[in-house]
């Protein structure tokens, strides 16, 4: 059974190491103590096998657990079109979801635009960016008060 747990670990290594989220180490690790002790004294006991598998694995998981978190808490930095959403802009061409046609200058810059509800949004209209998908900002019209 010990050969057993090793491909388990081993298999469990292999799956961590292709997807770099963390998902699988703590099973590996807790595979890994089963073939030890399956290796000393406990073959042949399949349960207290399935017992150190389980726990090993519980509390390798709550140990790194802060670790982890530490790890994956990164402050994302915004690229050069994130700085336009919140940004108010002039419609330069209507903005028609259905036809998917519309032009906005935000920031002195032109581009192409798409409205955030299916209502053409007028030439010559003062938006706010909402968000950007792809290489489209997503807008909304302007309350007055809003506008450049």
């Amino acid at each position: 059974m010990a050969y057993v747990w090793l491909v388990i670990a081993l298999i469990l290594g292999v799956v961590e190491l292709c997807t770099t989220q963390l998902v699988s180490i703590w099973f590996a690790i807790g595979a890994a103590a089963a073939a030890v002790c399956s290796f000393t004294f406990l073959d042949g006991q399949i349960v207290w096998q399935i017992v150190v598998f389980i726990v090993v694995s519980a509390v390798s998981l709550i140990l790194t657990k802060p670790v982890v978190k530490k790890l994956k808490n990164f402050k994302v930095t915004k690229t050069n079109s994130d700085r336009y959403v919140g940004m108010n802009g002039r419609v330069l061409e209507d903005i028609d979801l259905i036809k998917g046609t519309g032009l906005v200058l935000v920031d002195g810059k032109k581009w192409t635009a798409k409205g955030d509800t299916e209502n053409i949004i007028p030439k010559d209209t003062y938006v706010i960016v909402k968000s950007i998908q792809g290489v489209k900002l997503i807008v909304s019209p302007c309350e007055d008060g809003e506008k450049e």
